[in-house]
């Protein structure tokens, strides 16, 4: 079981490490998103599946999926909003641009 637990913890690093690699080399702060909406995502799922594993449905386990259950629900949010915000600063406005109206 241990094995697991440790392939499940790699996954999961490996995923965080890729998504921060990913938000250093990006361009723009859009390409940059997609990566922390994932590393948000991703990597906390496998490392849920490690704790769970070796913890089982204890309260450390139950602390965890809350943890990550919250990860879920804000990294959306989160990531909509700097979209937003982004956009607002790049263009004046976060509606249409007129090249992009009637796509």
């Amino acid at each position: 079981m241990q094995a697991v637990v440790d392939v499940l913890l790699g996954i999961g690093v490996a995923c965080e490490i890729l998504c921060c690699v990913g938000v250093a080399f990006m361009r723009n702060v859009y390409d940059r998103l997609h990566y922390t909406a994932a590393g948000a995502t991703v990597g906390p799922l496998f490392i849920l599946a490690a704790v769970l594993v070796r913890e089982g449905l204890k309260s450390q386990g139950f602390d965890t999926i809350a943890a990550v259950a919250i990860l879920f629900a804000a990294a959306p949010i989160v990531t909509h909003a700097t979209a937003r915000a982004a956009r607002r600063i790049d263009y004046g406005s976060e509606s249409a641009l007129p090249e992009e109206r009637g796509r």
